[in-house]
């Protein structure tokens, strides 16, 4: 009897045994169902071709695709957002992102904008900058086309992050990798500068940036004779490739004339307009404020506000006293939106004009902030529009040896020299 009941003891262990085994068998497949079940749940998004790269400055818009796959579990409407998080904020100064167009499975391309996630204005990503898609019912394939404007500024370098497609729920259905790479191609005309230089025989040459300091000047074209009978030029306060931007020319008589734009790049300037005489009292007319700025013999500065863009039949409106004590200076001119003067010691000073709500033609200007010394190295220095690519005002200065060098943007930049040989030029403009 008891090897019986030891045989039965073996006998129950052994189908308990198979049975625990055959359970844990079972159970595996469930597992891994599950599993899948839950990967499945989540869509993928690719963006066709890789990263987009965008040549900041030149030709037409471009455009990327992303192809979204949902699974079939997903219905109703959704919205997707391209999320390119590592994109400087708006303190950082990335609040010039480049305008963008985006089309869903074909249809007609419409705006998008950039959102940015903040306090004030939360985005539904908050992830950075988001890209908001237009929104679409759910399907199988999705396709987003956006189309990238590269004639705006905006951050260089490659920028990566995803693209995200969210239920009503807010729960993120697809995704997938983005990147957009901006690099530095050609402005459009009208956001390169031209730089004027009048040689010793009278002609005026017009020198075209590139936006490339490799070779950051197109080789000169003539653009006319009898610039000697100038003894001041100044510009008004830029001119462009695309033949655009104002010049006024003092003659030997003290009349001032003006000559406009034309827009055509071939002849940049207007048959000249007779703006007035007595112009001779002044010891220095250069663009400042918003039009002209004169320095008379007395050490007075005054101030003749811009009319041109107008349609009025006169440049300028009569003159205003801004002060005096401007004889302290030796060379005055102007660099972006801000006026530089340079005293007998060599120190530049910068004056930038005062803000919308608080100018006025009396006092157009915020006190002086000192550059730096070492200024009298340069025989001349004058303000330019782009030279090397997305500025808003560069700045030109020959020294006595005629190199050329450009300050970025402001004269507090680093230099750095773009040529040589200027000194064949009676006056840089």
């Amino acid at each position: 009897m008891a090897r019986i009941r030891s045989t039965l003891v073996i006998a129950t262990a052994l189908v308990a045994g198979v049975v625990s085994a055959t359970v844990a068998v079972a159970a595996a497949p469930v597992t891994a169902v599950t599993a899948t079940a839950a990967t499945a749940e989540m869509g993928t998004a690719v963006q066709e071709g890789g990263p987009l790269t965008v040549r900041v400055g030149e030709g037409a818009p471009v455009t990327t695709r992303f192809t979204v796959t949902l699974p079939v579990s997903v219905t109703g409407r959704l919205t997707a957002g391209l999320v390119l998080g590592d994109l400087p904020g708006p303190v950082a100064g990335g609040d010039n992102l480049p305008g963008a167009e985006c089309s869903v499975n074909g249809d007609a391309y419409r705006l998008c904008g950039w959102n940015y996630d903040t306090a004030e204005y939360e985005d539904s990503y908050g992830d950075g900058y988001v890209l908001s898609l237009p929104p679409t019912e759910a399907a199988r394939t999705l396709t987003f086309d956006v189309r990238i404007d590269p004639t705006h500024p905006a951050p260089l370098g490659e920028h990566t992050g995803h693209l995200e497609m969210k239920d009503a729920s807010g729960k993120v259905v697809a995704t997938g990798p983005a990147a957009v790479n901006f690099v530095l191609g050609t402005p459009r005309a009208d956001y390169r500068a031209t730089v004027h230089a009048r040689d010793k025989d009278g002609v005026l040459w017009q020198y075209e940036s590139t936006a490339d300091l490799a070779r950051p000047f197109k080789p000169r074209t003539r653009i006319g004779g009898g610039w000697n009978a100038y003894t001041a030029i100044t510009k008004l306060p830029q001119t462009t490739a695309a033949g655009y931007g104002n010049m006024v020319a003092r003659d030997r008589d003290g009349v001032l004339w003006f000559y406009e734009g034309s827009g055509d790049p071939a002849q940049p300037f207007k048959p000249r307009v007779r703006v007035g005489g007595g112009w001779n009292q002044y010891t220095s007319i250069s663009a400042g404020g918003r039009g002209l700025i004169a320095r008379d013999r007395d050490g007075v500065l005054w101030h003749y506000t811009e009319t041109y863009w107008s349609g009025a039949t006169a440049p300028f409106t009569p003159r205003v006293r801004i002060g005096g004590g401007w004889n302290a200076y030796n060379l005055i001119s102007s660099i972006g939106d801000k006026v530089v003067a340079r005293d007998g010691a060599g120190v530049l000073w910068s004056y930038e004009s005062k803000d919308w709500d608080t100018w006025k033609e009396s006092a157009p200007f915020k006190p002086r902030v000192r550059v730096g010394g070492g200024w009298n190295a340069y025989t001349a220095v004058r303000g330019a529009a782009d030279i090397d690519g997305w500025s808003y005002g560069d700045g030109v200065a020959r020294d006595t040896a005629g190199r050329l060098w450009l300050y970025k943007d402001t004269p507090t930049a680093a230099r750095r020299q773009i040529g040589w040989g200027w000194n064949i030029y009676t006056a840089i403009v």
